[in-house]
């Protein structure tokens, strides 16, 4: 249809809109703003959508309308403004972004903003309870009254046009998604260390969804799920609806992106905790950590003070290979995602640091009985630069339950090493990981052979005599022979350029005498 917004379109117009917020609030805190209204302009144009439609049906009988427009996914309440001291209706309208943006004037909008968030939060309490409550429009953090107000009105503005009508008739669920996965991603480079909150690159996640290769029927789990980008990755490898997406989320202001960045991508079904994974586990069933057919996490890196005080007593018995440094809990996360996974039968992947690969003491004794139950599947070893965190490497590490005894491939012994730390495409802040670049990786992965400077399958026996270290350099040879220096040619050549030297310098001073130019020396 000619009327059809593109992805680039959607993508530009909601970027143009921060103009309103840069260099007056922190990126980190200002893309709160920006997700928000992106999200209460789509469900208001969804809502403006179907109301037409069933106006077309009938007429103006608003009351059997209201009736089937509350069947939709969700609702949007009427808000009721009443004077404080008579109780009398001051104002009555649609708690929608179109009321708003009548109401863009008001010396109170923050206020009514506010208000608006509140009403649909508890109108649909079962998926967006709890949304909002993170974030204040009536924020000095957005400065005085006057500016503030000011800040709002055009906020509301650049979300008026056009291009960013968000009905089902213009663009699909997946390009709403899409835009605010391209937001994200925009103010995790703008933000830089502070993305790593709540920002995993898009490539690394398609990878790591790739890598856990889930299946029609999963139930998927990512334990620190951030703003719940690996998760859709994870649901659209699937490739249909049968799955069940439940995902975890320690920071307020980051589940709450989740939240609506599953609903934007029409899995309102996705069920996401806030709480501490590692000490408060909330996805939990009598008593029980919930099991999956498939995690994946990005956890953070090398997390100092994460509870290693209680582990030991952990009443979900992650930790019975042993308690990590309480300065370090990589493998902390490792655990609590394998102790979820499906015994037997369960995949997890994860993103890491090089140095839970080698680390000794506690470290190496977790990763040796891990080893020795033949869990491990893969190592995969990732360029430097990828994230907007640290411009470290990193390193992705598959595990397979269905490699312990008792499970269908229990007699797959090997692992298989990938080095793919020099294949990217370098940015000028950022290196990218390119789709020729994951469907190599992919492709080693899944045929298990070894390939020169690139990949190794070790059996068990090597890894125990490596003392199971898994750097990955022990067994990926990526050792490049240095050219042979010819010293005597290299001396004839410093000699021939000193005399070609001297031939210059004494034709430049000729050309200076004949300029009448004085040349000293």
């Amino acid at each position: 249809m000619t009327n059809q917004i593109s992805q680039k379109e959607i993508n530009d117009t909601a970027w143009k809109a921060c103009d309103t917020f840069r260099g007056v609030v922190d990126p980190a805190q200002y893309k709160d703003y920006i997700l928000v209204t992106l999200f209460l302009k789509y469900i208001s144009d969804v809502w403006k959508d179907h109301y037409e439609e069933y106006r077309k049906q009938y007429g103006d009988d608003e009351e059997r309308i209201r009736r089937k427009l509350e069947r939709e996914r969700f609702i949007l309440p009427v808000v009721e403004l009443k004077d404080v001291d008579t109780g009398e209706v001051t104002d009555r309208f649609l708690a929608d972004y179109y009321s708003l943006y009548e109401r863009r004037d008001k010396p109170n909008v923050g206020e009514l903003i506010n208000i608006v968030l509140d009403q649909i939060e508890e109108a649909n309490k079962a998926k967006l309870e709890g949304v909002f409550r993170n974030i204040d429009f009536n924020s000095e953090a957005l400065g005085k009254p006057k500016d503030r107000n000011r800040r709002l009105k055009n906020l509301l503005e650049d979300f008026a046009g056009p291009k960013l009508d968000m009905s089902p008739r213009r663009v699909s669920e997946d390009v709403i998604g899409n835009t605010y996965i391209y937001l994200i991603e925009r103010f995790g480079s703008d933000a830089g260390k502070k993305a790593g909150e709540f920002y995993t690159p898009h490539k690394v996640s398609k990878l790591l969804a790739k890598l856990a290769a889930p299946k029609s029927g999963d139930r998927i789990c990512d334990p620190s799920c951030g703003s719940g980008g690996l998760l859709i990755e994870a649901a659209r490898e699937v490739g249909e609806k049968n799955f069940a997406l439940f995902g975890e989320e320690v920071n307020g202001a980051t589940w709450a992106l989740a939240r609506m960045n599953t609903f934007l991508h029409g899995m309102d079904g996705a069920r996401i905790e806030w709480c501490d994974t590692l000490n408060s586990p909330m996805l939990v069933e009598n008593d029980r950590l919930m099991k999956f057919n498939v995690v994946v996490a990005n956890p953070p890196f090398s997390l100092d003070k994460w509870g290693a005080e209680d582990a030991a007593d952990d009443p979900y018995k992650r930790f019975i290979r042993g308690v990590p440094p309480k300065s370090k809990g990589d493998w902390a996360f490792i655990l609590n995602m394998i102790e979820r996974a499906l015994a037997r039968e369960g995949r997890v992947a994860v993103v890491v640091p090089h140095g839970v690969l080698f680390r000794g003491g506690a470290e190496g004794r977790i990763r040796q009985k891990l080893i020795e139950e033949n869990m491990l599947d893969a190592v995969v070893g990732l360029p430097g630069n990828l994230f907007p965190s640290t411009g470290i490497p990193v390193a992705i590490l598959v595990f397979d339950r269905s490699r312990e005894k008792g499970g269908a491939k229990e007699d797959h012994k090997d692992i298989v090493f990938i080095d793919a730390s020099r294949e990217f495409q370098s940015g000028k802040n950022q290196n990218t990981l390119l789709d020729v670049h994951m469907e190599k990786i992919l492709s080693t992965y899944k045929a298990r052979k070894e390939a020169d400077k690139y990949a190794y399958v070790a059996a068990f026996d090597e890894i125990k005599e490596n003392d199971f270290n898994l750097n990955i350099p022990r067994y990926v040879d990526t050792f490049e022979e240095e050219e042979e220096i010819d010293i005597e040619a290299v001396q004839q050549e410093i000699h021939t350029l000193e005399s070609e030297l001297v031939d210059v310098r004494e034709k430049m001073t000729d050309h200076l005498k004949e300029l009448g130019v004085e040349v000293k020396g």
